[in-house]
């Protein structure tokens, strides 16, 4: 990266004991991400469940992402301030809780077959999530040698992928147990059991955070570093600005294509039904978890901006050819894109909050402040795909990655 380190932190000191110090909390800071990707990947199928279930179209049903990612927009700097006053371990334990007590709201949601009840609970619990991920992030990149920060920011996000691969197996095994419209409100018992053994699961979390010593590393300028950073205001750092345009345009991206995913599916390849095109989301989103080891691998010999330029690149083309919507070539298009998405998030997120000194948690709430993108795009992508069509309204995400795009070729530079 660009310029000096103007700032150093308690993870600085090397050597192998302060390597074990990190190690458990990187684990089990590590769980969070793959629990807020499960998370994730239930959201798309339930997507399509309750078009079926509740008899709602796509552009309503996409009002499940506007709840979910609008709540990383309204929660994300009463986190960071949170965190700011009471630390890293605080915020995780209250995000957990707010997690469990959303996914417990799912039942009586479902009880009484209520779409505006959902949102709601939706939103309390991806509140939940924006306390994670605000904390989560940061403090991986902080839990070593920040040369290796997006490194080991792709290794924990792997584990996010992970669940939001196992999400829509789950959601095709008991939420699509039919295709009559009059049969599916009866598959929202199953939407109650699932959301109620995770809400039990996230409270074992939280009460093993609650057990665990977890070490505070604060932030503190040097002095020393380059020239002309230590005093800069956390909006006088260009890099960071980008940054946090960049994340909004990519998780765009990302929150419309897995919303409109299973309809695309099912009107371009022949004799598809919901329940294959739940076990095709799968299957992108295995890419999209394989993407993320392969991703971390590569940036040991590719620097992180450059492979995010790529990445970028190509999946303009492949939205492309999405938007041109020939049958199973232009699905396996909208499977690849899944590969080439995988390293986008953490890769962008690093990039943002690199050498922010005592700036860092503010930085990250703005940055998660911006996932709001998926809370406001694919509302624009279902408008689209109501009046025009599915296919057509992919032109959203392919000009959310040449903002990427430029993000990863010019406006990561920290000078």
């Amino acid at each position: 990266m660009a310029g000096g380190a103007a700032s150093t932190t308690s993870y600085t000191t090397a050597g192998p004991r302060n390597g074990q110090k990190y190690l458990f909390p990187f684990i089990l800071v590590t769980s969070l991400f793959f629990m807020w990707g499960l998370a994730y990947g239930l959201l798309d199928v339930l997507n399509k469940h309750f078009q079926n279930a509740l008899s709602i179209d796509k552009a309503r049903s996409t009002y499940l992402q506007a709840a979910y990612f609008g709540a990383y927009f309204l929660m994300a700097l009463p986190a960071g301030l949170l965190m700011k006053r009471f630390g890293y371990k605080s915020g995780i334990i209250f995000g957990l809780l707010l997690y469990a007590i959303g996914a417990a709201l799912f039942y009586p949601s479902a009880h009484f077959a209520n779409f505006n009840f959902f949102l709601l609970a939706l939103f309390i619990l991806a509140s939940g999530l924006t306390f994670l991920e605000t904390a989560a992030n940061p403090y991986v990149t902080v839990l070593g040698d920040k040369s290796t920060s997006e490194q080991r920011l792709n290794l924990s996000q792997c584990f996010n992928g992970l669940g939001s691969f196992l999400g829509p197996i789950i959601g095709m095994q008991l939420f699509f147990h039919g295709e009559e419209a009059g049969t599916a409100s009866s598959d929202l018992g199953s939407v109650q059991m699932v959301y109620i053994v995770m809400a039990l699961v996230v409270l074992l979390i939280a009460f093993l955070f609650y057990r665990t010593t977890l070490p505070e590393i604060a932030t503190a300028e040097d002095g020393k570093g380059a020239a002309g950073v230590a005093g800069k205001g956390l909006f006088q750092h260009k890099h960071f600005v980008f940054g946090v345009v960049a994340q909004f345009f990519y998780v765009a991206a990302q929150v419309g294509i897995g919303a409109l995913f299973i309809n695309y599916v099912t009107e371009h390849m022949e004799g598809s039904t919901d329940d294959k095109g739940a076990l095709l989301l799968s299957v992108a989103l295995a890419l999209f978890t394989a993407g993320r080891f392969a991703g971390t691998a590569i940036m040991r010999k590719v620097a992180p901006n450059v492979l995010l330029t790529a990445y970028a690149l190509i999946n303009i083309l492949l939205c492309a050819v999405v938007i041109m919507g020939h049958g199973v070539i232009a699905v396996a298009a909208l499977v690849a894109i899944f590969f080439f998405m995988s390293i986008m998030f953490p890769t962008i997120f690093a990039l943002g909050v690199k050498d922010l000194g005592p700036h860092t948690k503010t930085g990250s709430s703005f940055i998660i402040m911006s996932i709001v993108g998926g809370a406001l795009v694919p509302i624009v992508m279902g408008i689209l795909a109501r009046n025009y069509s599915t296919a057509f309204s992919f032109i959203v995400p392919l000009i959310c990655f040449v903002i990427v795009l430029f993000y990863g070729w010019r406006g990561y530079r920290t000078n």
